[in-house]
């Protein structure tokens, strides 16, 4: 596997844990509709956090969450429309981003809750 999908691998891991160590359930990971993929969908009382974790080795070119584009956001709320409906939920979504940067053993992790809306 190539470094830098290790390193993702490593810090959707890393997202998973810091979302369940605070009070989040975790109801899917990678989950895919379409062309779109969701890094992490978790719930935490009435609310569906869609998480999309960024993780870099080096913030040189600027930090891990600049890197959400538009079109990945497009994608990220067609694929929740649809999990939202095809499960039935009735809840408030909100998009967050997991930024984790740096090497291992010495990451900053972030959780940048209401990242983004859609409207």
């Amino acid at each position: 596997m190539a470094q830098h999908n290790e390193l993702g691998k490593l810090g959707e891991t890393m997202a998973v844990a810091l979302l369940q160590r605070n009070g989040y359930q975790i109801l899917e990971t990678n989950w895919t509709f379409a062309k779109a993929e969701i890094d992490i969908i978790a719930k935490k009382e009435n609310v569906l956090a869609i998480v999309e974790v960024k993780t870099r080795s080096d913030i040189s070119f600027g930090l891990p969450q600049d890197f959400v584009s538009p079109r990945k956001i497009q994608l990220l709320i067609k694929a929740v429309n649809e999990y939202v409906v095809s499960n039935d939920l009735d809840v408030e979504v909100r998009f967050d981003i997991v930024s984790i940067h740096g090497k291992p053993g010495a990451f900053v992790t972030e959780h940048l809750e209401n990242a983004f809306y859609h409207f």
